[in-house]
């Protein structure tokens, strides 16, 4: 089995993962490699490829502020255009060579007679090991598919398509298909899939909340803009960031603020469905925010046409030839679309990092729910970063601006154990319980607490784990600089700018 020693090991080539090897590069810091299960970069922008993936963030905002693309066609990106982006940034970089595709972390434990962590892998099915000082988590909170738990759907005898793990070569002309969810995803399939289905039935457990999308072609004037003039596309960014940014305080601060929010969801159902019947079923029963507000002009339509069927009386179960409501309707189906989400509080991956006292992260957020410190570094598991970790997310504006704060963190961490020579970095228990209290104090009057819904932003524990309460530039600031007080260290006789480089590792053990 062959072993790699290197400084930093990186799991997962999406925004997250990809902006990390950049910045370390940028730094000085080359004796990193990234593992990553897919063919290549992109993350959740490679791996749904659902007729209609787009973006829901402005296109200004959803691009690295190092790497900005003048040549986004829309206001909007869909799927393709992202993934290509990607990929278009990590070759411009050239971390194409650090980076080892086809490779699933199977384990991750941390060593404390290594003061290592050792990594299991399998890259096309051969085993191998990594040993990392530092372990970078970059997998992303939509990366593991949520399948329902629904009685028989094992027995179905039709086809079952998950949407994050779509089917290209499947022909949905001419079929009856069934969509379970009404999440993000599905309305964006949905109103694809009808087009070609004989029939369409949604499933709907709860009604979103859609505003319209404001997506259009940019113009031949503008990309022209975008490439000659300075700072035109930094200010365009800029005008689009403090739009957005507005948002947060009505979500967590004041959740009246967002009545004007509602009235424009409710004038986009109103403007979309014909039937009153139908408008008052996809009419959602809790406050906006509560949940993820949602984009789409043509979801309403989609309900409205001949062939859909807005199904809300819940599912019953699953059998061999269809899907039987509570209410004892069965409607048989040829395909059933899962549009569930992702496993995000309780993902996969946390079973497989396993900490200093032996307990993985799936564990220990199981008895304290899912914390950590600046949504990075977690108590129990040194020299392990997280990004996009707890308390991150958002319900209003670009995850890439907080992945760029995390990484600001990054880089002035591993500038201090480079400089210090420290072998061993954990958050304290007291900073990590103080982080959180604030966490949770800061959310006590939004919208996620108070309006009414249950929704994928809490853990099992009932707590808003998931998302970051406030501005983002507070978190940009709180993520400047490492604050090494908050942390218990360990200083070695050898720092670890003396470990392997890529160079002196064994024959056929280079990244």
């Amino acid at each position: 089995m062959t072993t790699n020693d290197v400084e930093i090991a990186i799991i997962g080539a999406g925004f997250s993962g990809l902006g990390a090897a950049i910045k370390l590069r940028q730094n000085g810091v080359d004796d990193f490699i990234v593992l990553d299960r897919g063919q290549d970069f992109g993350g959740t922008w490679r791996d749904n490829t659902y007729p209609g993936a787009a973006c829901d963030v402005p296109s200004q905002l959803y691009s690295y502020s190092f790497a900005k693309n003048p040549a986004w066609s829309r206001s909007y990106s869909h799927q393709p255009e992202i993934h290509r982006y990607i990929n278009d940034v990590a070759a411009e970089h050239g971390i194409g060579a650090k980076t080892r595709f086809r490779t699933e972390v199977t384990n991750a434990a941390w060593s404390e007679d290594d003061q290592r962590w050792i990594i299991d892998i399998e890259t096309d099915g051969t085993p191998g090991q990594v040993r990392a000082h530092t372990l970078i988590g970059g997998v992303g909170p939509l990366c593991e598919p949520n399948l329902p738990d629904i009685e028989g759907i094992d027995g179905f005898g039709g086809k079952i398509v998950h949407s994050a793990r779509w089917d290209a070569d499947y022909d949905f002309a001419g079929k009856r298909v069934a969509v379970i969810g009404t999440g993000a995803s599905a309305i964006q399939l949905v109103p694809e899939v009808a087009k070609v289905a004989a029939h369409l039935d949604v499933y709907q457990r709860t009604a979103p909340w859609i505003v319209p999308r404001t997506e259009r072609a940019y113009s031949g004037a503008e990309h022209w803009a975008f490439r000659n003039i300075p700072g035109y596309q930094s200010a365009l960014r800029g005008l689009v960031y403090a739009a957005n940014e507005a948002t947060a305080f009505g979500l967590t601060y004041s959740p009246r603020a967002l009545k004007p929010v509602e009235l424009v969801c409710r004038a986009n159902i109103a403007r979309g469905i014909r039937d009153k019947a139908l408008r008052a079923k996809a009419t959602p029963k809790f406050q906006v925010g509560c949940k993820r507000i949602l984009r789409s002009n043509d979801w309403y339509p989609a309900l409205d046409r001949d062939n859909v069927d807005l199904v809300t009386d819940g599912i019953d179960r699953i059998t061999a030839t269809g899907v039987v409501t509570k209410d004892g309707t069965a409607r048989d189906v040829d395909v059933i679309v899962v549009a569930t989400g992702f496993h995000v509080t309780d993902s996969p991956v946390f079973g497989k990092i396993v900490g200093a006292d032996g307990r993985s992260l799936a564990q220990v957020w199981d008895e304290i729910g899912m914390q950590g410190y600046k949504g990075s570094f977690v108590h129990g598991f040194p020299n392990l970063m997280l990004m996009i970790g707890p308390s991150t997310g958002l319900g209003h504006t670009s995850m890439v601006y907080m992945i760029e704060s995390q990484l600001n963190y990054l880089v002035d961490y591993v500038k201090t154990v480079r400089r210090e020579g420290i072998t061993r970095t954990e958050v304290t228990e007291d900073a990590q319980r103080e982080f959180n209290a604030g966490i949770q104090h800061n959310l006590r009057n939004s919208v996620w607490v108070n309006g009414g819904c249950a929704s994928w932003y809490k853990d099992a524990n009932g707590n808003i784990t998931t998302l970051w309460p406030g501005f983002t530039f507070n978190f940009r600031r709180a993520t400047r600089k490492f604050d090494i007080a908050a942390y218990r260290v360990e200083r070695g006789a050898s720092p670890v700018r003396a470990l392997p480089t890529a160079d002196e590792t064994p024959a056929g053990a280079g990244v």
